[in-house]
């Protein structure tokens, strides 16, 4: 799974994703007829057809942080790009784009884990010293290796890299007469921006959200049906969106008769991008199939081989129907 460990080690903080945009483009050229990157800095892969108009969406940015006071013995303070757990971040490195690297520190009195009681040590030792390698509005990401582990993998960044390797994978291997457009977004992780504009553009009549979602599978962890190992995870509701039924039962009768293991999604917390493809103009009906991952949002994320596979082959079953 090289291709993933090269998406993952490619930084793509939200609305700072054509890095990644540049490289997945280069990757899936040779296999569609068009590739472009749109206005917001979606980019869309379209592999044309006379059937269905079919818009598949996973994001390409990453949570991250952003610079928002440097003070003057040259400690950064931050706020999130993306939904960040404070809980998971002490002692945790950070990496800017130009190279310079930190270490997020806390404050001895920070029981509530605010942010705002949280700094980035880059190891200078004045404002000035700082200024000359970080500036205020800089953002950076986790630093965290990849490494495949038996049946899973574990790295930063998963969410929602995964979801675009299975994209690539999918468009790949699909052969369809179904008018497909595969779509990498932009900020999703602040807002689902990309794909709102990008399903607005496309105006598909079937969509898919490919995205990672939360397991209950770990000790006194919340009640969820979602467990690694367990198969493709098919989406019935999120905070987001109450997937279309059809979509949904398309899905589970394409897994079944392909002997693709699946499980059912029930999100209570969170949303993916096919919150906003799902009201675009008139609407669309859309659903979603998502990779169970534990320590979402964390710098080491958890996902299973074979549900990566999973997922790959629902997609091109949808893709192909």
């Amino acid at each position: 799974m090289e291709l993933l460990k090269k998406l993952i080690e490619t930084a793509s903080p939200s609305g700072r994703e054509s890095a990644i945009a540049e490289l997945i483009k280069e990757e899936v050229s040779p296999y569609v007829d068009e590739a472009y990157i749109d206005n917001l800095g979606n980019l869309i892969a379209h592999k044309k057809g006379t059937g269905k108009k079919i818009m598949f969406a996973a994001h390409m940015d990453e949570i991250g942080v952003i610079v928002t006071y440097i003070d003057d013995k040259g400690y950064l303070r931050f706020s999130d790009v993306g939904g960040l757990y404070a809980k998971y971040l002490a002692g945790k490195r950070v990496v800017f784009a130009n190279g310079t690297e930190g270490v997020i520190g806390t404050e001895p009195e920070n029981e509530k884990n605010s942010l705002l009681k949280m700094y980035i040590d880059i190891g200078a030792s004045s404002k000035e010293e700082a200024e000359k390698n970080v500036s205020v509005g800089d953002m950076a990401v986790f630093v965290g290796n990849y490494k495949e582990q038996g049946n899973v993998v574990i790295s930063k960044t998963l969410d929602n890299k995964v979801g675009c390797y299975v994209l690539i994978e999918t468009l790949k291997n699909v052969d369809s007469n179904n008018d497909l457009y595969f779509v990498f977004t932009v900020q999703e992780e602040v807002g689902l921006r990309g794909a709102r504009t990008a399903a607005f553009s496309i105006e598909p009549d079937f969509a898919l959200a490919i995205d990672v979602t939360d397991t209950g599978d770990t000790p006194l962890n919340e009640k969820i049906a979602v467990k690694l190992g367990d198969g493709a995870a098919i989406k019935v509701m999120d905070y987001s969106i109450i997937c279309d039924g059809s979509v949904r039962e398309t899905l589970i009768e394409l897994a079944k008769n392909n002997n693709i293991s699946y499980q059912l999604e029930v999100m209570t917390d969170g949303g993916t991008d096919a919150g906003t493809i799902h009201f675009s103009k008139g609407g669309v009906k859309t659903g979603g199939i998502s990779i169970p991952t534990r320590y979402i949002h964390s710098p080491s994320e958890m996902a299973n081989i074979n549900d990566i596979k999973a997922v790959i082959e629902l997609t091109k079953a949808f893709a192909n129907n």
